[in-house]
Protein backbone atom coordinates (compact mmCIF):
# COMPACT_ATOMS: atom_id res chain seq x y z
CA UNK A 1 0.00 0.00 0.00
CA UNK A 2 2.81 2.43 0.84
CA UNK A 3 4.39 1.78 -2.55
CA UNK A 4 1.10 2.61 -4.32
CA UNK A 5 0.74 5.83 -2.32
CA UNK A 6 4.29 6.83 -3.17
CA UNK A 7 3.77 6.19 -6.90
CA UNK A 8 0.55 8.24 -6.87
CA UNK A 9 2.26 11.05 -4.97
CA UNK A 10 5.25 11.20 -7.32
CA UNK A 11 3.30 11.03 -10.59
CA UNK A 12 0.50 13.34 -9.41
CA UNK A 13 3.04 15.74 -7.93
CA UNK A 14 5.03 15.77 -11.18
CA UNK A 15 1.90 16.60 -13.19
CA UNK A 16 0.99 19.42 -10.80
CA UNK A 17 4.58 20.71 -10.64
CA UNK A 18 4.70 20.86 -14.44
CA UNK A 19 1.49 22.92 -14.42
CA UNK A 20 2.95 25.27 -11.81
CA UNK A 21 6.10 25.70 -13.90
CA UNK A 22 3.92 26.61 -16.88
CA UNK A 23 2.04 29.18 -14.79
CA UNK A 24 5.24 30.72 -13.42
CA UNK A 25 7.36 30.76 -16.57
CA UNK A 26 4.91 31.43 -19.42
CA UNK A 27 2.23 33.95 -20.20
CA UNK A 28 -0.38 31.18 -20.50
CA UNK A 29 -3.45 31.72 -18.38
CA UNK A 30 -4.40 29.00 -15.89
CA UNK A 31 -7.55 28.30 -17.94
CA UNK A 32 -5.45 27.56 -21.02
CA UNK A 33 -3.11 25.35 -19.05
CA UNK A 34 -6.02 23.40 -17.57
CA UNK A 35 -7.60 23.00 -21.01
CA UNK A 36 -4.22 21.87 -22.32
CA UNK A 37 -4.06 19.24 -19.60
CA UNK A 38 -7.42 17.80 -20.68
CA UNK A 39 -6.36 17.77 -24.33
CA UNK A 40 -3.01 16.19 -23.41
CA UNK A 41 -4.86 13.45 -21.52
CA UNK A 42 -6.99 12.74 -24.60
CA UNK A 43 -3.97 12.66 -26.92
CA UNK A 44 -1.85 10.51 -24.58
CA UNK A 45 -4.77 8.14 -24.16
CA UNK A 46 -5.30 7.95 -27.93
CA UNK A 47 -1.67 6.96 -28.55
CA UNK A 48 -1.79 4.38 -25.75
CA UNK A 49 0.51 6.08 -23.25
CA UNK A 50 -1.89 7.30 -20.57
CA UNK A 51 -3.61 3.97 -19.87
CA UNK A 52 -0.44 2.26 -18.61
CA UNK A 53 0.49 5.41 -16.67
CA UNK A 54 -2.93 5.40 -14.96
CA UNK A 55 -2.56 1.70 -14.17
CA UNK A 56 0.87 2.36 -12.65
CA UNK A 57 0.15 5.55 -10.70
CA UNK A 58 -3.53 5.08 -9.83
CA UNK A 59 -5.07 8.25 -8.42
CA UNK A 60 -1.86 10.16 -9.10
CA UNK A 61 -2.67 9.97 -12.81
CA UNK A 62 -6.47 9.78 -12.79
CA UNK A 63 -7.30 12.67 -10.44
CA UNK A 64 -5.52 15.53 -12.30
CA UNK A 65 -7.20 16.98 -15.39
CA UNK A 66 -5.12 14.78 -17.66
CA UNK A 67 -7.05 11.90 -16.10
CA UNK A 68 -10.31 13.58 -17.09
CA UNK A 69 -9.08 13.73 -20.69
CA UNK A 70 -8.15 10.06 -20.48
CA UNK A 71 -11.63 9.26 -19.13
CA UNK A 72 -13.26 11.10 -22.03
CA UNK A 73 -11.07 9.35 -24.61
CA UNK A 74 -11.72 5.90 -23.15
CA UNK A 75 -15.46 6.58 -23.06
CA UNK A 76 -15.46 7.58 -26.72
CA UNK A 77 -13.37 4.54 -27.65
CA UNK A 78 -15.80 2.21 -25.87
CA UNK A 79 -18.92 3.87 -27.29
CA UNK A 80 -17.59 3.86 -30.84
CA UNK A 81 -17.02 0.12 -30.47
CA UNK A 82 -20.60 -0.40 -29.26
CA UNK A 83 -22.59 2.24 -31.20
CA UNK A 84 -20.42 3.12 -34.17
CA UNK A 85 -20.16 6.75 -35.27
CA UNK A 86 -22.82 7.90 -32.79
CA UNK A 87 -20.43 6.90 -29.98
CA UNK A 88 -18.15 9.79 -30.96
CA UNK A 89 -20.80 12.19 -29.66
CA UNK A 90 -22.11 10.24 -26.65
CA UNK A 91 -19.11 8.36 -25.29
CA UNK A 92 -17.23 11.12 -23.50
CA UNK A 93 -20.18 12.51 -21.62
CA UNK A 94 -21.54 9.07 -20.77
CA UNK A 95 -18.23 8.04 -19.22
CA UNK A 96 -17.83 11.29 -17.27
CA UNK A 97 -21.45 11.72 -16.20
CA UNK A 98 -20.96 10.28 -12.71
CA UNK A 99 -18.05 12.56 -11.85
CA UNK A 100 -19.70 15.64 -13.30
CA UNK A 101 -22.94 14.92 -11.45
CA UNK A 102 -21.07 14.38 -8.18
CA UNK A 103 -19.21 17.68 -8.60
CA UNK A 104 -22.46 19.55 -9.22
CA UNK A 105 -24.36 17.90 -6.34
CA UNK A 106 -21.56 18.34 -3.79
CA UNK A 107 -20.92 21.92 -4.94
CA UNK A 108 -24.59 22.73 -4.53
CA UNK A 109 -24.65 21.08 -1.10
CA UNK A 110 -21.59 23.03 0.02
CA UNK A 111 -23.14 26.29 -1.21
CA UNK A 112 -26.33 25.53 0.70
CA UNK A 113 -24.55 24.62 3.94
CA UNK A 114 -21.83 27.26 4.10
CA UNK A 115 -22.75 30.95 3.92
CA UNK A 116 -21.07 33.15 1.37
CA UNK A 117 -18.48 35.54 2.77
CA UNK A 118 -17.95 38.98 1.29
CA UNK A 119 -14.42 39.99 2.28
CA UNK A 120 -14.91 43.59 1.13
CA UNK A 121 -17.64 44.08 3.74
CA UNK A 122 -16.07 41.89 6.41
CA UNK A 123 -19.15 39.74 7.07
CA UNK A 124 -21.26 36.96 5.70
CA UNK A 125 -23.69 37.94 3.00
CA UNK A 126 -27.32 38.03 4.09
CA UNK A 127 -29.40 35.44 2.23
CA UNK A 128 -32.46 37.66 1.93
CA UNK A 129 -31.26 39.13 -1.34
CA UNK A 130 -28.88 41.86 -0.12
CA UNK A 131 -26.22 42.67 -2.70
Amino acid sequence: MLEELLKAFIIGGALCAFGQILIDSTRLTPARILSGYVVAGVILSAVGVYGPLADYAGAGATVPLTGFGHLLAEGVRKSVGEQGFLGVFTGGMTSAAGGITAALVFGLAAAAVFPQFDSSKGHSRVRSGEK
